[in-house]
């Protein structure tokens, strides 16, 4: 027993200083390194980088500098961290090699929030899908369709794609297309339509709607009917438009032609 004791004697002289030393230097880290993070967070805040970056930004500095107070403390333990960097190296190499998809979609992410082609409320076309940008984070990009459908998408794919951004400007161009019969008069058609957008009131006078005979088909006569309107307006004014089209050319007695034939054979 005495033999146990003079060796837990042993050891407590021995190692005492170094655990303290160690715990010391892990408590004042743990301070610096919350301060390091409320000093770079003020920084972003003060260059206006984005919220979600801020925050990815704070927690990897974090991760990064107590990874090295670990080692740092476990040296002054007096353990040798040759072995143990060299284990964490082996460890980050196959991690990386394993997320390597992840780590395209964060670099992706940063790019996204750096260069900000898209903010969160635009409307936007990407990757063949439209609608509302809802949350930007590291990793994906979530978009309400007009479906009310969410929509998420990796960010690495969205970055190396063709981004549309419809809300960019302010104002969008609806682009319809009416056909009416080669008997009806062009002028005259052109006055009904024009009428139409004219008196619509989600319709905007700047720029000025247009419509203009964009093409002579088969059996119709085209316009392109062209109105202008708000972002937050375009489907209102698209379907308004185009009701309002049928009704106005009706009430003129214009023809909107119709494949008559196709219509007696099933009646037929």
């Amino acid at each position: 027993m005495e033999k146990y004791l003079t060796l837990l004697k042993d050891l407590l002289v021995e190692y005492s200083p170094k655990v303290l030393y160690a715990l010391g230097l892990l408590i004042v880290g743990l301070f610096a390194i919350k301060l390091i993070i409320r000093l770079t967070k003020k920084l972003l805040n003060v260059r206006h980088v984005d919220e979600t970056l801020q925050t990815f930004l704070g927690n990897l500095i974090a991760w990064g500098l107590k990874a090295l107070l670990l080692v740092a403390v476990i040296s002054k333990l007096g353990v040798d961290t040759t072995a143990l960097a060299a284990v964490m190296a082996a460890a980050g190499l196959g991690l990386g090699l394993a997320l390597q998809g992840a780590l395209a979609n964060f670099a992706g992410g940063v790019l996204i929030i750096l260069f900000k082609p898209f903010r969160v409320g635009d409307l936007v076309n990407v990757q063949g899908e439209i609608g509302i940008v809802k949350n930007i984070e590291i990793f994906t990009t979530q978009i309400l369709s007009p479906t009310n459908k969410r929509i998420i998408i990796p960010n690495g794919t969205l970055a190396n794609s063709n981004i549309i951004n419809l809300s960019a400007e302010g104002k969008l161009r609806v682009d319809l297309t009416i056909g009416v019969g080669y008997d009806e008069n062009i002028k005259q058609t052109k006055d009904v339509l024009m009428a139409v957008l004219t008196s619509h009131p989600k319709v905007l006078q700047d720029p000025l709607p247009t419509v203009d005979v964009s093409e002579l088909a088969d059996s119709s006569v085209n316009f392109a009917v062209r109105p202008w309107c708000t972002v937050e307006d375009y489907w209102a004014v698209y379907f308004g438009i185009t009701e309002n089209c049928k009704l106005a050319l009706d009430a003129a007695g214009i023809e909107i032609p119709y494949p008559h034939a196709v219509e007696i054979q099933k009646k037929g």
